[in-house]
């Protein structure tokens, strides 16, 4: 008996001297990037109220805190990075490190759980599926093969516009650049236009809304409590659940067009190239239906939005500039003097309209924080330690602004990038609109081969006035809040045509 209670006592006394060992025993301290003051659950959350647009509060927090800084959102530990060097340690330096996205619960909800080519992790199957859309689907061949597309896409747009001038009405040409893009990318997709385009586009809208916000269930991922009361999950399923049965089933028709024979011969769309590589099943992951999908979500969804909100910062900088407008239109109409159509073959004439769109990019990048990093593996970044884990946002927004590299930085002035070699490929790191390394956006190519034609055919065929005696400074240039910095209102303008356009 004795000796079973001294074997107890010495039991007792090791766990209790392991206990103590345990909280003597300091743990080495990491010296993380500096940070502002947090809260206790909520974090730093209370820094961002007031300022609806993210971008914009973490960089006025980034001037107190430095270019690498430390924030809490709830329960998620985050890095952001605001500087160009900042920027160059990140996604060059450390870049198979942040390789990873992150993905939180309306995210997943969105993204097939990650499923897709944005959002997945680093691995084999997302560099296989990036393989196969940089080679098969975004090359510049592929690119050119639409070119017909955008030309008569372009042309029917004009025409609708002309028809608006002749009644002397006022446009929302923020909305007609939304459906103009949206009509592009459709029929570069599927090669035609689908029935179900509208439908499709609705579900997306519905979609995207939910992710304006910083949801409960994304700040606190670890309260059962927090997923059940936040709705916005829910919402972005439906609405996946919806545009995955509308993908489903254009790939049903079209599969069935191509077995009739009536494929586009010549023009093939992104998903018949997909349908094709899978009934030849060369690629080395297989093309099941369900692959093609999350690939058609990425092309619908990343081509869209991004474009239009490119296109439409464009034409508000443009009317908002009246020398800058002045000076791009006397370079087109120079340029194609006589001609009543343009075509993609006349844009190589143009120089100045290049850079109009790359100070667009820098004022206005579409994705002003860059789809979220994650750390796979603990690493030092500018003599800090960064913990496994930890969530990394790039301010894109911030680092084009940054007054150490930029001149007048709020100031739309396309010149600036005349004689300088800065571009957009992500090999500058003080001008970043697509990024860099490997999860720099595939879509670079298609994106702006969506918006040159068009936007110097508005420049060419019409002059732009604003309704109602309102001035170029009254132009509201807010952004809506969410993953894209669209413009929060529609740019209303008064079309007057100077070359009437024809079809070709």
């Amino acid at each position: 008996m004795e000796n079973k209670v001294l074997l107890a006592a010495v039991f007792v006394l090791l766990v209790v001297l392991s206990k103590l060992k345990s909280l003597l025993v300091t743990k080495p301290k990491l010296n993380l990037p500096p940070g502002p003051w947090s809260l206790p659950v909520i974090g730093n959350l209370h820094h961002l109220i007031g300022s609806p647009n993210l971008h914009r509060a973490l960089s006025r927090l980034s001037q107190n805190h430095g270019p690498l800084m430390m924030i809490r959102l709830g329960e998620v530990s985050s890095m952001v990075v605001s500087s160009p060097e900042a920027a160059q340690e990140v996604m060059k330096t450390h870049d198979i490190a942040f390789a990873d996205r992150f993905t939180n619960a309306t995210i997943g909800a969105l993204t097939f759980d990650g499923g897709d080519i944005a959002f997945a992790p680093y691995g084999e199957r997302w560099r296989q599926l990036r393989k196969i859309c940089v080679i098969e689907l975004l090359s510049n061949a592929r690119v050119q093969s639409f070119r017909h597309i955008r030309e008569e896409e372009v042309a029917r747009w004009m025409e609708s516009l002309a028809a608006s001038a002749a009644a002397g009405a006022t446009v929302n040409l923020s909305k007609m650049i939304s459906k103009f893009i949206n009509g592009t990318i459709v029929r570069e997709a599927v090669g035609s236009q689908s029935k179900h385009q509208d439908d499709y586009l609705n579900a997306i809208d519905v979609a995207l809304r939910q992710t304006l916000g910083l949801a409960v269930s994304d700040l606190f991922p670890s309260s059962r409590l927090m997923q059940v009361l936040s709705t916005a999950p829910r919402k972005v399923l439906a609405a996946r659940n919806m545009m995955q049965s509308i993908l489903e089933q254009i790939i049903k028709e079209t599969k069935d067009a191509m077995e009739r024979g009536d494929g586009h011969a010549g023009h093939e769309g992104i998903l018949n190239v997909l349908l094709r590589l899978q009934k030849e099943g060369t690629t080395p992951i297989p093309l099941t239906n369900e692959v093609i999908v999350t690939v058609m979500f990425d092309m619908f969804g990343a081509g869209s939005d991004t474009s239009s909100t490119l296109m439409n910062w464009c034409m508000t900088e443009l009317v908002r500039s009246p020398a800058v407008m002045a000076k791009a239109q006397h370079e087109v109409r120079e340029a194609f003097k006589g001609k009543r159509t343009i075509t993609e073959d006349d844009l190589k004439e143009l120089s100045y309209l290049r850079l109009v769109i790359k100070e667009t990019l820098r004022l206005h990048p579409p994705v002003p924080l860059m789809l979220p990093r994650k750390c796979r593996e603990t690493c030092k970044v500018m003599g800090y330690d960064i913990p496994k884990g930890t969530v990394v946002f790039v301010n894109a927004w911030a680092i084009g602004r940054n007054p150490k590299y930029w001149d007048d930085p709020e100031e739309f002035k396309p010149e600036r990038f005349e004689n300088c070699n800065l571009d957009y490929k992500g090999t500058n790191y003080e001008f970043l609109p697509f990024g860099s390394g490997r999860r720099i956006c595939p879509g670079i190519n298609i994106g702006l081969a969506n918006i040159d034609l068009a936007l110097a055919s508005l420049l060419y065929h019409f002059d732009w006035k604003l309704p109602d005696g309102m001035e170029p400074k009254d132009i509201d240039v807010r952004e809506a809040i969410g993953l894209i910095a669209s413009k929060k209102t529609g740019l209303i303008m008064h079309p007057v045509t100077r070359v009437p356009p024809v079809n070709p």
